[in-house]
């Protein structure tokens, strides 16, 4: 159980920090070095992703978990 919070929990800040790192890469967010920076973009884009991926594999991961006897 624990590793399944630490895995949304991972999950969940690389969305948020992703989503931040995009948005400021595309220039709508401003007074950063990253702000219009088209690598930062796809960085963010990338975290995003991940995240999602983490988030997605933490939910099956407990769906597998077998009973032991």
């Amino acid at each position: 159980m624990y590793m399944r919070g630490l895995r949304i929990l991972i999950g969940a800040a690389l969305i948020v920090v992703g989503a931040v790192w995009a948005v400021q890469g595309y220039g709508t967010l401003t007074g950063s070095f990253m702000t219009g920076s088209p690598v930062w973009m796809w960085i963010g884009i990338a975290s995003v992703v991940l995240g999602v991926v983490v988030l997605l594999t933490s939910r099956s991961a407990a769906g597998r978990r077998t009973r032991r006897s």
